[in-house]
C-alpha cells in the first residue's frame, strides 16, 4: 500500500471526504485490502455492542408487473394470460400467517414501480379491486396484514410520490428504495437502466429527500457491478450520507452484488469479484461511520461470512418461509448456519424489527402512532425483536431463562462487558453506561452476565439460599386506583 492509502485508512473515521475515498480505489487485494477491511471492523466495532441483526421475515410479491425494463431483473414480467395481476388479500393473509407461525416480525411487500401505467390489465384487475393505483391497494393489504396478523410491513414500491409515501407511513413503520447508482450515464441507451424512468438517479433521491422530510425510517442502497465505476460507488455513499446527515432517516444502507440471471440482457456480464464487493462494504462504512447500520445479503455469496469481515453489522431480511423473490436462484442460508457464522466471528446473532432500535426506542416522532403499539409488542427493552414470545402478563410456554443460556458465549474482546462484570464484582459502582451495556446483554452474553450474578451470590452466601414462613393477612381488597395488572384488588360494590 502506498503511503497515501496508509494515511487514509489508518486515520479513517467517520466523514472521509470524497478525495480520500477515491484515493482508496487503487486497493484491489492482499495487505493493502486486508489492512483496510480491518479498519473497516474496527470501526463498527467501537460501538461495543458485539451483535449482528438480522430481521426474520416473510416476503410478499403483491405483484411482479412494473413499467421499468431492468437488463438484470427476473421478478418482474408482464402479464399472463389466465393468470391474476395481483395477490388477492385472501393471498396475502395466508403468506403473512405462515410467517407468524414460523417465528417471523416483517412482512416485506415487494412489486414493481407503476404498472398501471403500462398495463391495461393492471388497471383493471385494480378496477376490480377498488383501487385506482397499485400503492393504493399495497396501503390497504399492508394495514389488513397489520391488523389480523400483528406482522411489521416494510414498504418497497419503487418511486412514490410524497402523499403515498404518507399514506404508506401510517400502515408501515419503515419504508424503501434502493437508490442503487447516481451514475445517469446507466440509464442510456445500452446501460442497464435505459427504458426505466423509475431507475433515474433523480427521481430517487427526491423520494429519499421526501421520505426524510416526512420522518420515514427509510432503507436505502447501492447495487454493484452493473457497469458502474468505483468512483460511482462513491458518489453514490455519499449521497446517501448527505441525505442522512439533513434528516436522520437513513436506517440501514444496503452494498448488494450484481447476481447474472438467464434470460436477461445481463445473463453474460461479469459479476463482481468478492474482494471487490468487500472493498466496496469497507469504504461505504468508511464513508457513512461506524454507526450507520449496513447490510450485505448472505445468500448471494458463497462465502457469506467473509462479508462480516469488511463491517457489515446486519444481514437483512432472512425468511423461514419464502423464497428470494428477487433473486430465487439463491436460497436463503438456514438460520442455524447464518447464528454459527456469525459467531465463528465473535459477535452474537439476534432478531430486529423491520424498523432500527434508534427508530423505536425514539417516541413517536418517527413511527405514526397507528402503527407504533404493535412496534412496542414486538421490542424489547433495547428496541430490537423479542428473543422469545413470553413477556409480562401472560403464561410462559417453558423455561424462564431458555432465551438466557442458549448459544456460545461470544468472544469477550469483542465489546467491554467482561471488564464490566469484573467490576461489578469488585464491588465498584457501575455508570448509567455500563447498566445500559448490562441490559442489552442477550444470548451467550446473557449468560455471562447471569454466571457473574450466579459467582458474586456464591461468593456473598456461599450455598445456602433462605426463606421466611409467612402470613398473608389480607383485611380489605377494595381499592380505589385500576392497575391494569392487578387481579386482586375490588372496587366497592364488588
Amino acid at each position: 500500500m502506498g503511503s497515501e492509502e496508509e494515511q487514509v485508512v489508518s486515520r479513517a473515521t467517520p466523514g472521509i471526504d470524497r478525495a480520500e475515498a477515491v484515493g482508496l480505489t487503487r486497493i484491489t487485494e492482499g495487505p493493502e485490502l486486508a489492512a483496510l477491511l480491518g479498519r473497516a471492523v474496527a470501526l463498527r466495532d467501537e460501538r461495543g455492542h458485539g451483535r449482528i441483526t438480522y430481521s426474520p421475515k416473510v416476503f410478499i410479491p403483491l405483484t411482479t408487473l412494473c413499467r421499468d425494463v431492468c437488463h438484470y431483473c427476473t421478478f418482474a414480467r408482464p402479464p399472463r394470460r389466465g393468470e391474476r395481476a395481483y395477490l388477492g388479500l385472501d393471498e396475502v393473509l395466508e403468506i403473512a400467517r405462515a410467517g407468524v407461525a414460523s417465528g417471523c416480525r416483517e412482512a416485506l411487500f415487494t412489486l414493481g414501480d407503476k404498472p398501471e401505467l403500462r398495463y391495461a390489465a393492471a388497471r383493471e384487475e385494480l378496477a376490480g379491486l377498488g383501487h385506482p393505483t397499485t400503492v393504493s391497494y399495497l396501503v390497504q393489504a399492508a394495514g389488513t396484514v397489520l391488523r389480523e396478523t400483528g406482522l411489521l410491513p416494510h414498504a418497497n414500491p419503487g418511486v412514490v410520490s410524497t402523499d403515498e409515501l404518507a399514506l404508506l407511513r401510517t400502515v408501515a413503520p419503515s419504508q424503501g428504495i434502493m437508490l442503487e447508482t447516481t451514475s445517469t450515464r446507466l440509464a442510456e441507451r445500452g446501460g442497464p437502466h435505459f427504458g426505466s424512468p423509475d431507475k433515474l438517479p433523480e427521481r430517487r433521491l427526491a423520494m429519499l429527500e421526501a421520505a426524510g422530510e416526512l420522518r420515514i425510517p427509510f432503507t436505502t442502497g447501492i447495487l454493484i457491478g452493473i457497469g458502474e465505476t468505483r468512483p460511482e460507488r462513491i458518489d453514490a455513499l455519499f449521497a446517501i450520507a448527505d441525505l442522512h446527515a439533513r434528516h436522520g432517516h437513513v436506517q440501514e444502507v444496503i452494498v448488494q452484488n450484481f447476481r447474472a440471471k438467464p434470460g436477461t440482457k445481463m445473463a453474460g456480464h461479469p459479476e463482481p469479484a468478492l474482494d471487490d464487493h468487500l472493498w466496496t462494504i469497507a469504504v461505504a462504512r468508511l464513508i457513512l461511520g461506524g454507526e450507520a447500520h449496513l447490510q450485505a445479503p448472505p445468500n448471494l455469496t458463497g462465502d457469506f461470512g467473509r462479508l462480516l469481515d469488511a463491517g457489515i453489522d446486519d444481514w437483512g431480511g432472512v425468511s423461514p418461509v419464502t423464497i428470494d423473490h428477487v433473486n430465487p436462484e439463491a436460497p436463503w442460508p438456514e438460520l442455524e448456519r447464518l447464528r454459527s457464522v456469525t459467531e465463528s466471528r465473535g459477535l452474537a446473532l439476534q432478531p430486529r424489527l423491520t424498523v432500527y432500535p434508534e427508530y423505536v426506542l425514539a417516541g413517536t416522532s418517527w413511527i405514526d402512532e397507528r402503527v407504533r403499539p404493535e412496534v412496542l409488542r414486538r421490542s424489547d427493552g433495547a428496541g430490537l425483536a423479542r428473543d422469545e414470545s413470553w413477556f409480562a402478563g401472560i403464561t410462559p410456554d417453558g423455561p424462564p431463562l431458555a432465551a438466557l443460556t442458549a448459544g456460545p458465549v461470544p468472544i469477550a474482546q469483542r465489546n467491554a462487558l467482561p471488564a464490566i462484570l469484573e467490576r461489578a464484582a469488585a464491588g465498584e459502582r457501575l455508570t448509567e453506561t455500563q447498566i445500559v451495556r448490562l441490559f442489552e446483554a442477550r444470548g451467550g452474553e446473557a449468560r455471562l452476565v447471569t454466571e457473574a450474578a450466579d459467582q458474586l451470590r456464591r461468593a456473598m452466601n456461599g450455598d445456602e439460599v433462605t426463606y421466611v414462613v409467612n402470613r398473608n393477612i389480607n383485611y380489605t381488597n377494595v381499592c380505589s386506583y385500576r392497575c391494569q395488572f392487578c387481579a386482586f384488588s375490588k372496587g366497592k360494590l364488588a
